[in-house]
């Protein structure tokens, strides 16, 4: 058994107040027993202007936002998935996503780079995104060993695509960390629905870490923090504000479901149409 947390925020332009809150919530599922501990999407900054981003920009290995996740791991003794912070990327003009994991001595041991990008306009209402204006598509997925089991890295927009949830669980994917920042318009329409489906079908853990409340950028964010287990079962949620979810999962129950319920295995892909 392993204790596990998400963290919830409603994170704002400024950095250093970010921060501090994350630190607080870190401590507090520390506090707790969570030994993996999942911060949300944009936990550092969430800007006016999706612009403001491009200022806070670190290079790999440096910077202030990189230094306080590795504090923090180190001081608590904890893995850390470090939501997303903006990184440098090969244009000036935008960044990269980036979701960096820490191990309980502080050492970044994986980065993943946000492969889809929200560009749409949705449904129902005037509200338009382009993240493609300010952020360069990574093209990597990552699955790792952990002391908890094999973790897979995803982020946000890349929850409405299974085939990147199948190219991890062919490699081993156990766990899934998926800090978010659902909009409340369509995460109420589908967040829940889409987590646990990626927990069904890949008979994994999902811990999904969200944004949730209103942001100085006019922005509200949908929130429902949660821990969904193998079966699709939701074993813990937040709705709104700042806080977390915390639970214990035990990979012999993943494993054995999995062994009696072996769906992975009866994958055929050798269909055709008529």
């Amino acid at each position: 058994m392993t204790t596990v947390a998400c963290i919830q925020m409603a994170s704002g332009p400024n950095v250093g107040a970010n921060l501090l809150e994350a630190e607080r919530l870190i401590g507090v599922a520390a506090d707790k027993g969570a030994r993996l501990i999942v911060l949300p999407e944009n936990f550092a900054i969430m800007g006016k202007e999706e612009s403001d981003k491009l200022a806070v920009r670190e290079s790999p290995g440096d910077g202030p936002i990189q230094e306080f996740l590795s504090h923090q791991a180190a001081r608590h003794g904890i893995w850390l998935v470090g939501g997303t912070i903006p990184m440098q990327a090969s244009s000036e003009n935008k960044i990269l996503a980036a979701c960096l994991l820490y191990d309980d001595k502080g050492r970044q041991v994986a980065r993943y780079d946000k492969i889809h990008l929200f560009d749409v306009s949705v449904v129902g209402s005037d509200e338009s995104y382009t993240e493609s204006d300010t952020i360069e598509a990574g093209s990597g997925t990552v699955v790792l060993d952990t002391p908890f089991g094999r973790l897979g890295l995803a982020i946000c927009y890349d929850l409405r695509f299974p085939e990147l949830f199948r190219a991890l669980v062919d490699q081993g994917m156990e766990i899934i960390a998926l800090p978010s920042a659902f909009t409340a318009i369509t995460g109420k329409a589908h967040w829940e629905s889409l987590v646990r489906a990626r927990a069904i079908e890949n008979l994994c853990f999902v811990l999904a870490a969200a944004q949730g409340g209103y942001h100085v950028n006019g922005r509200e964010t949908y929130g429902h923090s949660m821990i969904v287990d193998p079966w699709g079962q939701v074993m813990n949620e937040l709705a709104n504000g700042s806080g977390l979810v915390c639970t214990d999962i035990d990979l012999k129950q993943l494993r054995n479901i999995r062994r009696t319920f072996p769906c992975l295995e009866h994958r055929n892909t050798a269909f055709r149409s008529r």
